[in-house]
């Protein structure tokens, strides 16, 4: 499944060269100006993972299928979004769309790049992209938790539901907080709150934009949104959109070189990939044999028939059981075959949790 991070952020931040570079395109028009970006530009780009290449020699695979991830480049925001000033409409369309936020902030001062307030302060520049949506959700709130109070007068169980958990959200918007901290007290109300596609509900990632000099440790603004997203329980990562721009085009071990010239040991993608997991709650299964070794993204918590599903609905539909070796027993035992002569190949039922690192085989009838 992957998931689907909208890249967002104010004009001139280095949202289109990060995209670029993270989806090795041209895709997305860098250009030093507010609104470069009207519709938004996506993009997949596999998932690397040392251990597919590592079952992949193990099994012989002909073929490696890295999961995918995906990248929304979505138009620069300005103040009054909320209220449809610049793009603000389309912006606000677009993030509802996606699983997540990556927030791009401007962490690095340079004189020929054109700041949309002539500053650099990028705890402000979140503030301002937190705002306007806080703001939209408030409008949206504000109409829909007095009519969904008015059915539930009248006997309606979803509305009152709807009514109680959506008043959650509403309460925290009220004191400028995001509605992502609402909590829902079962499964029903999880559902009716995930439906609301409350913009503020999103899990955000801090992505610091900082000069190629300070790639490695960061910089005093990037110190400063670390600090901020530890306050929110959220995540931040230090990137280079320059250095990781230079690396377009060269072969892995031209990267590697390149990286350990400048003091790093993987690229902002990479960064970015394993924050973004973490942030998702996203575990990787594996499906291995001689044709292809493939890679395969679901929620940490998923039972067997769900993983099954993600190859295809037949499979979950028609589950039967789950053919199973952990990650480390498939490459210490050395294989598939030496795996089960050891009696480390489980058969798993409905029920499994499935493992990061499992190596799958479903059985299934339809």
């Amino acid at each position: 499944m992957g998931f689907r991070c909208g890249i967002v952020g104010l004009p001139n931040v280095g949202k289109s060269t990060l995209f670029n570079a993270l989806t090795e395109t041209q895709a997305a028009q860098a250009a030093n100006y507010p609104f470069c970006t009207i519709e938004p530009n996506v993009g997949q780009v596999g998932v690397p993972d040392p251990r597919l290449d590592k079952l992949a020699g193990i099994a012989g695979s002909a073929k490696v299928i890295e999961t995918q991830l995906g990248f929304v480049d979505i138009a620069g925001l300005v103040r009054g979004a909320s209220k449809g000033e610049g793009l603000g409409n389309q912006f606000l369309a677009n993030i509802r769309e996606v699983d997540a936020i990556i927030h791009v902030l401007r962490c690095f001062e340079d004189d020929d790049i054109q700041h949309v307030d002539n500053r650099v302060d990028p705890t402000l520049d979140a503030e301002t992209v937190e705002t306007e949506l806080l703001l939209a959700d408030l409008e949206s709130l504000e109409k829909r938790v007095p009519a969904a109070a008015k059915r539930a007068t009248g006997g309606d169980k979803e509305a009152k539901i709807t009514a109680n958990i959506l008043g959650q959200a509403l309460d925290l918007l009220r004191e400028g907080k995001p509605a992502r901290l609402t909590k829902p007290n079962d499964e029903e109300e999880a559902r009716i709150f995930r439906q609301a596609q409350l913009l503020t509900a999103k899990p955000v990632l801090y992505v610091c934009n900082v000069e190629e000099e300070s790639a490695a440790s960061g910089n005093a603004h990037s110190a400063r949104v670390f600090e901020k997203a530890k306050a929110e329980g959220a995540e931040a990562v230090v990137v280079s959109a320059a250095i990781e721009a230079e690396l377009i085009g060269m072969d892995m071990e031209e990267r590697l070189e390149f990286l350990k010239e400048i003091g790093l040991e993987e690229t902002g993608l990479a960064r970015v990939i394993r924050a973004g997991y973490e942030l998702l709650d996203l575990i990787t299964f594996f499906t291995v044999g001689p044709k292809e070794a493939r890679a395969w993204t679901v929620h940490k918590g998923a039972r067997a028939p769900e993983a099954a599903g993600e190859i295809h609905s037949d499979m979950e539909r028609g589950f039967i059981r789950a053919e199973t070796i952990a990650y480390d027993d498939y490459v210490s035992l050395g294989g598939e075959n030496a795996a089960k002569e050891a009696g480390k190949l489980r058969q798993e039922g409905k029920d499994y949790v499935v493992q990061d690192g499992d190596v799958l085989h479903f059985k299934f009838n339809v």
